[in-house]
């Protein structure tokens, strides 16, 4: 007789499905706010504060004395100084987003493996789980960002050379590889997707992370893109419908305040921005905790196919064992399809649980 598995948590313990996986990542941030959106909004609010130092430390270095002397054409060097500070705080601004985003990924998967066996997560404690592995998932943001940049600097080293020596025609050659390269980068993203929560959950290294999301995503690469596609294109559009309504108002300040003088109407405009500030932050935070509930069932979802992690997580669930801990950390890796039960450690091929049907 069948028996269906158990759904302690907010997925059933077996692969899933893209419904369960939407629902599951909803359930997630819901019974999780603390460590799900508290996390993701203290990385949209130094996101935010990064910029807007940038933005001041750069277009507020020409005061309004410099002013009519940098729209008539003079004043070269502050011209030059601000788009030289613009362009060091916009490349810090980047390397800021990008290492915020690897921690906070593998960071967040705590609260979505736990929340598999019903347990809540605090957001103290999530750090306190992932203590240790900050190290590992900020060289992996370094890794990944130097392979990027080392592969967008090769092209344009190369579409130089080409424009060089083959003058108009280099554009035929320059104009595919720059597509092929952007292809090559996506598909490079997609097979890295999961090395983060790999790293928290398995107690792996920068490369033994990015190895074990490579075994992971194989044969699953479509998937995953089509699963990451339609979250994003989701996500963009509740922002925007809940932005909008921001941007309209604070583009017709002036005809909400017709009668108000230069002063007043800027503070209009600088309490407008403020609150479309905080609105966008909040609207962000909520998109980055749904989003990376999703990366993360997609891992534990790859591992339930390929390691039997449901069985584990099972058992887990029967014995009640370590409550306070990271369900599937120390957890059998195995190398084979789940065709028979799995045993006390790694096994060979034929060795791994069997799938539902």
């Amino acid at each position: 007789m069948y028996i269906a598995p158990p759904k302690p948590g907010v997925v059933p313990l077996r692969p899933l499905m893209f419904g369960e996986i939407m629902d599951g990542s909803f359930q997630t941030v819901r019974r999780n706010p603390q460590a799900m959106f508290g996390a993701a909004l203290l990385g949209q609010s130094l996101t935010i504060i990064a910029a807007a130092f940038v933005g001041f430390f750069g277009f507020g270095s020409l005061g309004e004395e410099s002013m009519p002397s940098w729209m008539s054409g003079q004043n070269q060097s502050e011209i030059v100084g601000m788009f030289i500070g613009i362009a060091a705080g916009g490349l810090l601004l980047v390397l800021l987003s990008v290492f915020l985003s690897a921690v906070l990924q593998g960071v967040m998967v705590i609260p979505v493996a736990r929340a598999l066996l019903n347990r809540r997560t605090t957001f103290r404690q999530m750090w306190q789980l992932a203590k240790g592995r900050v190290g590992a998932l900020i060289g992996l943001a370094a890794l990944l960002l130097v392979g990027y940049l080392g592969a967008i600097a090769l092209l344009v080293i190369l579409a130089i050379v080409l424009a060089e020596t083959m003058g108009g025609v280099s554009a035929a050659i320059s104009v595919p590889l720059f597509i092929g390269l952007i292809v090559a980068m996506v598909w490079v993203y997609i097979r890295f997707m999961v090395a983060p929560a790999a790293i928290v959950i398995e107690e792996l290294g920068v490369l033994g992370g990015l190895g074990r999301s490579w075994t992971l995503t194989r044969n699953n690469w479509w998937r995953i893109l089509g699963i990451s596609l339609v979250i994003s294109i989701l996500i963009s559009i509740i922002s925007q419908i809940v932005t909008m309504p921001l941007g309209l108002i604070s583009g017709g300040t002036g005809f909400l305040t017709p009668h108000a003088g230069a002063e007043e109407a800027a503070a209009a405009g600088v309490g407008i921005l403020i609150a479309s500030t905080i609105v966008s932050a909040l609207v962000g935070a909520v998109g980055y905790a749904f989003q990376t509930s999703v990366m993360a069932l997609l891992y534990l979802d790859l591992r339930m196919r390929k390691d039997g992690l449901d069985l584990v997580l099972i058992r887990s669930l029967e014995s009640g064992e370590d409550p306070d801990g990271v369900p599937g950390r120390g957890a059998a890796v195995y190398s084979a399809g789940r065709s028979g039960y799995p045993g006390t450690g790694p096994q060979s091929a034929g060795g791994s649980p069997p799938m539902y049907g």
